[in-house]
């Protein structure tokens, strides 16, 4: 592995901020300017994806809404420029299962020589039945990981300009608590040799996630590139359209009145670790780790499925060795 040599190991004291599971996007922005700095948000149109771009805006950060749909992106644009009309708003078309789709906004970037300040990897499908991209792999691997290391990879040389120039371009991570289910399984990351189960997929792509992020640290961090992963926490968004009522309801995910659980959080208070991890002036240079309530997180007790991480996802072998098979399998792919 080419590890740089301004990546250093998180410290024992994890990093704080005045910002807290409640607080917002937009409360964590108040005050900083992104004026000259360029963001990229994948998902940017619905969801934490827009409420992330939201804030990003009104700080001053040029934007461009990477997403699937069009209409829907344009849409979000419209929104956004209405309710900040000097916001620099592009919408480029995405498509994250698509390699064709994600080499082709990338090179597209690229042929600007037009630095990326930011790049907040949101987009993400979770707990879908068995699904498979045209290459065979299955589609929440593919999607929240593969996709975005493709994306990431193919945006480093606008990611390592950012950099070079004031030393700071930030690429965010989304994870999640769901890491917890399932650790990356290097020998069988598809399925194709143990019974598929939609968690333990969801697990796995989002312990890639964090995983990316600290293997882009180790390599990058001497490039001035910070590279985070967030767990945003609990919030109900389009991310659960794979889920039946009745399926969450077993999962306690509810009240006696219907209405989520207390920890759920709204959108707004969803986006701000995102956020303060594209922003947060005390992360400058402070890459590889896992971010959750504004704050960085500590290791999870046994059990605790809610907040802290587990282990495997700050193994530098195991992030090696994902990074390695992602390049072979985006290799494989003319």
């Amino acid at each position: 592995m080419n590890v740089s040599p301004a990546a250093m190991p998180p410290s024992n004291t994890p990093i704080r901020s005045r910002f807290g599971a409640r607080s917002t996007a937009l409360e964590v922005v108040e005050g900083l300017s992104l004026q000259g700095r360029h963001a990229v948000v994948t998902g940017g149109a619905a969801g934490l994806g827009l409420e992330t771009s939201r804030a990003l805006v009104s700080a001053g950060a040029g934007l461009t809404l990477a997403v699937r749909n069009l209409h829907q992106g344009e849409d979000a644009a419209a929104l956004l420029r209405q309710q900040f009309p000097q916001a620099r708003i592009d919408v480029a078309p995405l498509d994250l299962a698509d390699l064709a789709s994600v080499r082709r906004f990338a090179r597209t970037w690229t042929a600007q020589s037009k630095a990326l300040h930011i790049l907040i990897n949101n987009a993400a499908i979770m707990a879908c039945p068995l699904a498979r991209t045209a290459q065979g792999w299955e589609s929440q691997f593919a999607t929240n990981h593969l996709g975005h290391f493709a994306l990431t990879t193919g945006l480093l040389p606008a990611l390592r300009a950012a950099g070079a120039d004031g030393g700071d371009a930030r690429v965010v991570c989304l994870s999640s608590s769901g890491h917890k289910l399932s650790t990356v399984h290097l020998d069988d990351l598809h399925f194709a040799h143990r019974p598929y189960d939609k968690w333990k997929a969801y697990g796995q792509a989002k312990s890639a996630n964090a995983l990316f992020a600290l293997g882009l640290h180790l390599r990058f961090a001497a490039c001035g590139i910070t590279a985070n992963s967030v767990h945003p926490g609990g919030i109900m968004t389009g991310l659960q359209k794979y889920l039946a009522d009745d399926e969450m309801r077993a999962m306690g995910w509810f009240k006696e009145d219907g209405t989520p659980l207390d920890l759920f959080k709204s959108v707004a208070q969803g986006a701000s670790t995102s956020v303060w991890a594209a922003t947060a002036p005390e992360l400058t240079g402070h890459g590889g780790r896992y971010l959750e309530d504004c704050h960085e997180g500590v290791p999870a007790e046994p059990g605790n499925r809610i907040s802290g991480y587990a282990p495997h996802i700050m193994d530098a072998a195991l992030a090696d060795g994902l990074w390695e098979a992602s390049e072979q399998l985006l290799a494989s792919v003319a």
